[in-house]
């Protein structure tokens, strides 16, 4: 991929808030494949520092309810002033993955990009939490990191300079989501595959010197790197 849209924004502005391997590249392969029309309402589940809302409402014209425990709404708003986003854009929102602040069919879509294997791997979370939220009819688009063969009866040893095996109890392949996924009555599976934005993005966080990116790097370095994958995952509501 070109990375068209990912390219406008400023090396210092993604170093300084990204989370994890570079969000608004998995986001622009996510969105290329999977468009939703302009003026759509959605959630940026999980959104961190707000980069993946930045994004959405900058790049496609999206209504952004941009959700996340951890960091504060408020933080996020000053960004979003920074941006010249109004909150006919953008708003900030603190919400627990497992108590949002929603109406149902509140949403024409909700995206989550590597977040949502921190809640969803439980197989009664999306029909009880999240699908309700979105209209019928509706899509949910998530990315999540994991493995491009399911390993844990095997893990390598780099996996280890970085991580616990606590740490990878998350990441599973594409095979294994499917599985959890296909327990949610309402709703069908439109596609489950890897992407193609792994390596790329990846060498994007590893230049940052956030320090859970430098701790990062032992573990790639010792070629964690090709066992890994990002998987995208789009559901609709029926």
């Amino acid at each position: 991929m070109n990375y068209n849209k990912s390219n406008k924004y400023s090396k210092e502005f993604i170093q300084k808030n990204i989370m994890g391997p570079n969000p608004i590249k998995l986001l622009e392969e996510l969105m290329e494949k999977h468009p939703l029309p302009k003026g759509s309402t959605v959630m940026d589940l999980g959104c961190g520092r707000g980069v993946t809302s930045v994004f959405l409402a900058k790049e496609y014209g999206l209504h952004v309810f941009a959700t996340d425990l951890w960091v504060s709404p408020t933080e996020n708003k000053q960004r979003f002033d920074q941006m010249s986003l109004t909150k006919n854009e953008i708003i900030p929102i603190k919400g627990e993955a497992h108590d949002l602040p929603y109406a149902e069919e509140f949403f024409d879509a909700v995206i989550s990009i590597d977040s949502y294997h921190y809640f969803g791997l439980d197989k009664h979370y999306l029909g009880k939490h999240l699908l309700p939220l979105v209209k019928h009819g509706g899509q949910l688009l998530l990315v999540v990191p994991g493995f491009k063969q399911d390993i844990h009866h095997n893990l390598p040893e780099a996996f280890l300079l970085s991580w616990t095996v606590e740490d990878l109890q998350t990441f599973h392949d594409c095979a294994y989501w499917r599985n959890i996924l296909e327990y949610t009555k309402g709703v069908e599976i439109i596609s489950i595959e890897e992407m193609e934005s792994n390596e790329e993005c990846w060498k994007d966080w590893l230049a940052c010197e956030n320090e859970y990116a430098v701790g990062d790097r032992k573990a790639m370095n010792a070629g964690a790197g090709k066992y890994m994958n990002f998987i995208a995952i789009v559901l609709r509501r029926k």
